[in-house]
């Protein structure tokens, strides 16, 4: 039987910052549901709540920061910058603090390398370039006072080549926040990333909904073994794999286990490794936009 224990462990990103490896997600969380699971998950050894302003929740997510008996230093906050608002980006910044009242976000993303003034275009060839957006980022990173470190999301390796070797861009991403599971473990994404000195934050590391995760026979079985819940394991495996993980979850007991994971063996670590090459790939989240310049 595995044992169980709260996550407390920190991965240090390449500015110094320090950040939970397990945290809350909401994504398709309403704000009420937003609201009451950060409230719960804070009172529950939680220390890293991620949000975005697309999301449409950084209010209940504020609320329920406001309220807690936790110190703000003691709570790392995530959010994102939408795709239409590349171009004001610190106004977005700020009407996203004020939702959230708070002085600074922990961390600062832009949520897709997409950068349109309209959510109706679906031409590729109209997107505006994001290495403007990041240089906005970079210069509100280096004033210190709203953002404690900036990252990207969505972003394939050519893309952050192209941000990397980009004149003016001095700054390195903290993190790349990307859909990873054991159905989607991207490994040359990974290995890139992790030559680079960037993080990964896994979102929908359980498959987001209706997974097939929860139906995986290998998922299953290292559950059964190992006598936790099947989510266990796959939050498990990606701190196990140096990832940080942000499980969504508006159900008390989903909440409150989640923040345990265990240690798999060798053998079990494998076999989840192998399920994208058995089972996979499958990807959870594609909303079309993305699919250009790869």
């Amino acid at each position: 039987m595995a044992e169980l224990k709260v996550n407390t462990k920190k991965f240090k990103l390449n500015n110094g910052v320090e950040i939970p490896a397990v945290g809350l997600g909401t994504w398709r969380s309403e704000p009420e549901d937003a609201y009451k699971a950060t409230k719960l998950a804070l009172e529950n050894d939680y220390h890293h709540i991620d949000t975005a302003s697309a999301y449409g929740n950084e209010e209940g997510v504020g609320k329920a920061i406001s309220e807690s008996k936790v110190p703000r230093e003691n709570i790392f906050v995530t959010t994102k910058l939408w795709n239409t608002d590349h171009n004001k980006v610190e106004e977005a910044l700020d009407e996203s603090l004020k939702k959230l009242k708070l002085d600074y976000v922990d961390l600062y993303l832009i949520h897709w390398p997409v950068n349109t003034d309209s959510e109706d275009i679906k031409d590729p060839s109209q997107y505006e370039d994001y290495i403007e957006t990041w240089k906005s980022l970079q210069k509100i990173y280096k004033e210190g006072k709203k953002v404690k470190a900036i990252g990207v999301s969505n972003f394939t390796i050519k893309k952050l080549d192209k941000l990397l070797n980009a004149e003016g861009v001095d700054v390195v991403p903290v993190i790349n926040q990307i859909e990873a599971h054991p159905l989607l473990t991207q490994p040359e994404l990974v290995k890139y990333l992790t030559s680079k000195d960037i993080y990964i934050t896994a979102y929908s590391p359980l498959g987001s909904n209706d997974s097939p995760l929860f139906k995986n026979e290998t998922v299953l079985e290292i559950a059964k073994k190992n006598k936790v819940e099947p989510a266990q394991v796959l939050i498990s495996w990606a701190v196990q794999r140096n990832s940080i993980v942000i499980p969504k979850s508006v159900h008390e007991e989903r909440i409150k286990s989640n923040i345990e994971t265990f240690t798999l063996s060798d053998e079990d670590f494998k076999a989840l490794n192998e399920i994208n090459e058995k089972d996979g790939p499958k990807r959870t989240n594609d909303p079309g936009f993305n699919n250009y310049d790869d």
